[in-house]
């Protein structure tokens, strides 16, 4: 009987983790803020418990605004054979994505194109990246549970 090496699944479980961040919620009393602007008010520091306060939601990567050096990286334990794609801006003022494997590997270049379009182009193949690599993730899963019923005789 083999066993799962542990680290396989600890690599696993971090991913999983980096490829689903939570949101931040950044936590304002609108009062306190509208207070603190006026320098002439005194600001009370403790809030009357029947005042929500204000919850606004943020990324924990904010936006990016401009499409040059905007990057994702695709899914999997092993950063040897994990997929990235960066947008570069020519200078032609066109926009280029390149697609590595690993960190040694000569780019294969995809352009010229807008700036909107690099961006998709991204994200749609980060996107797809991320359904295969949970598809494969899925389907190795099965056949391990498989095994292992097949193991216990109850086939």
């Amino acid at each position: 009987m083999s066993e799962i090496d542990p680290t396989d699944h600890a690599l696993a479980t971090i991913a999983s983790i980096l490829e689903h961040p939570e949101p931040v919620l950044v936590v304002r009393d609108a009062e306190t803020e509208a207070a603190a602007g006026d320098e002439d008010s005194v600001v009370d520091e403790h809030p009357v418990a029947d005042e929500h306060p204000v919850v606004e939601e943020q990324p924990l990567v904010p936006e990016h605004t401009d499409a040059d050096g905007y990057s994702k990286v695709g899914p999997g334990p092993m950063v040897a054979i994990r997929l990235k794609w960066t947008v570069h801006r020519g200078d032609d003022d066109q926009f280029y994505v390149h697609e590595t494997i690993g960190e040694q590997s000569a780019p294969v270049v995809s352009g010229p194109m807008t700036s909107e379009a690099a961006v998709h182009f991204v994200d749609a193949h980060e996107h797809e990246a991320h359904r295969r690599f949970e598809e494969l993730r899925s389907e190795i899963a099965g056949r391990s549970s498989l095994a292992e019923f097949e193991r216990k005789g109850e086939a």
